[in-house]
């Protein structure tokens, strides 16, 4: 094969490599399908009555409000681990008590898994950080 072949180890385990990213590929594309109207509606059912549909339900929306700004503070710090995680961060801002989130998947231009599930976990957030009922 020459000094710059590749030996049959090497072949290998650059294909097993190959083989994996395609696998992965594969469910990034399956996590990032944009959700049909009755996906959307079954997936709404599982989260806080707070959320909503914004933009042509093409977002998730929902506003948060707390104590104090360290309470929302504290709230947006346990999202952003779960958002990093995940490769998905959301759209929000923060004024003292107040977070505005927005959640879509650009890459799908809508909603998907990954905007449920990190509502979910907003939600989770929100209640062990004491975000006020009517948020």
């Amino acid at each position: 094969f020459g000094s710059s072949a590749v030996s049959t180890r090497e072949w290998l385990k650059l294909s097993f490599i190959d083989a994996m990213m395609r696998v992965s590929r594969g469910a990034l594309s399956a996590a990032i399908r944009r959700l049909d109207a009755a996906e959307l509606k079954t997936a709404m059912g599982g989260l806080s009555p707070q959320w909503r549909l914004g933009d042509s339900s093409q977002q998730l929306e929902r506003t948060f409000r707390f104590r104090d700004f360290c309470d929302a503070w504290g709230f947006m710090s346990r999202v952003a681990i779960h958002a990093e995680k995940a490769d998905h961060h959301p759209n929000w801002s923060n004024v003292y008590n107040t977070v505005e989130v927005k959640l879509w998947t650009h890459d799908a231009g809508g909603l998907t898994a990954k905007d449920f599930a990190l509502a979910s976990k907003m939600d989770d957030a929100a209640a062990v950080t004491g975000a006020a009922a009517e948020s």
